[in-house]
């Protein structure tokens, strides 16, 4: 089983000095890899139509993946870095392959990128993108991604994008690997078709049905589930005595990676409750708890 831990992106705050000893701490545990959120701009809640169904608003701080990944792959040297979930479809995907494919090469292939379509409207709207086609244009999305990590030279003509033999420089040296995330059984499918693993947003003993859908998918694709990844999380605020349940389950069940989530903020979107964390070392103290208990 792999072990990550979540980065507190809203609650951590932007002391570079805290954040650096915060990822070698998880390094220096043991902690096989990082999860970092995104979200570009929160925005309030009230009077949306449709209204917003996440749990994030403008009073929620997160920092930029590929920024904060980046820092991070400068101050460790071995620990993985995976999104989980990027909200592909509402950006360039030419400059997300470029920033994913410069950070493969200068973090030494520690890159996992875990896709989603997100929730936030607005956010969409503030980035020029459209929210409507956001499915549909996704798919084409992995397909030039994938492309573009790979060939030196691509020529592509899709529904959503125009490549006219052009390519990246430099390229990583191995797959980045491609992981999807949600709950929804779109996400569930295309997965399925496209992805090497999943991303569930909750604790393992409330995500078995997912986890069984997918599997049932990938066979229907034709796929076996051995080798497909599988990401569950467990929240520090849950009784002690449950996580190593929690993890020998997910692993019972197929699952291959569990991280340890550590915020307050939309801890009840978990189905979890708040701790009341003082100050940036109660982060690094619920890394080693945690470590202390099940690794």
């Amino acid at each position: 089983m792999n072990l990550g831990a979540i980065f507190p992106t809203t609650e951590i705050g932007n002391d570079p000095d805290v954040i650096r000893d915060w990822a070698q701490t998880a390094e220096g545990l043991g902690y096989s890899h990082i999860v970092f959120y995104d979200h570009v701009l929160g925005a309030e809640h009230a009077g949306r139509n449709p209204p917003f169904v996440g749990p994030y608003t403008e009073k929620h701080p997160f920092h930029e993946p590929f920024v904060v990944m980046s820092f991070i792959a400068g101050v460790t040297k071995r620990i993985g870095l995976a999104t989980g979930i990027l909200i592909l479809p509402q950006r360039q995907t030419v400059l997300a392959a470029k920033q994913a494919a410069e950070l493969g090469v200068l973090s030494k292939n520690r890159l996992r990128l875990g896709l989603g379509t997100g929730w936030n409207h607005v956010e969409y709207e503030s980035l020029g993108a459209d929210f409507t086609t956001r499915g549909r244009r996704f798919d084409e999305q992995v397909d030039l991604l994938r492309r573009l990590f790979s060939e030196p030279v691509v020529d592509f003509d899709g529904d959503y994008h125009r490549i006219d033999r052009a390519g990246l420089l430099p390229r990583p040296d191995r797959n980045i690997p491609i992981w999807f995330g949600g709950f929804s059984e779109v996400a569930f499918r295309r997965a399925a078709r496209l992805g090497e693993g999943f991303i569930y947003g909750s604790k393992p003993s409330r995500m078995l049905g997912m986890l069984e859908r997918v599997q049932t998918l990938l066979r229907e694709n034709g796929r076996e589930p051995t080798g497909f990844g599988g990401e569950a999380l467990v929240d520090f605020s849950s009784d002690e005595a449950a996580w190593r349940p929690e993890l020998e389950l997910w692993r019972e069940k197929g699952g291959t990676h569990l991280s340890l989530r550590m915020m307050d903020v939309a801890a009840e979107f978990v189905g979890e409750k708040h701790v009341g964390y003082k100050g940036p070392g109660a982060y690094i103290d619920a890394l080693e708890t945690f470590m202390t208990a099940v690794g």
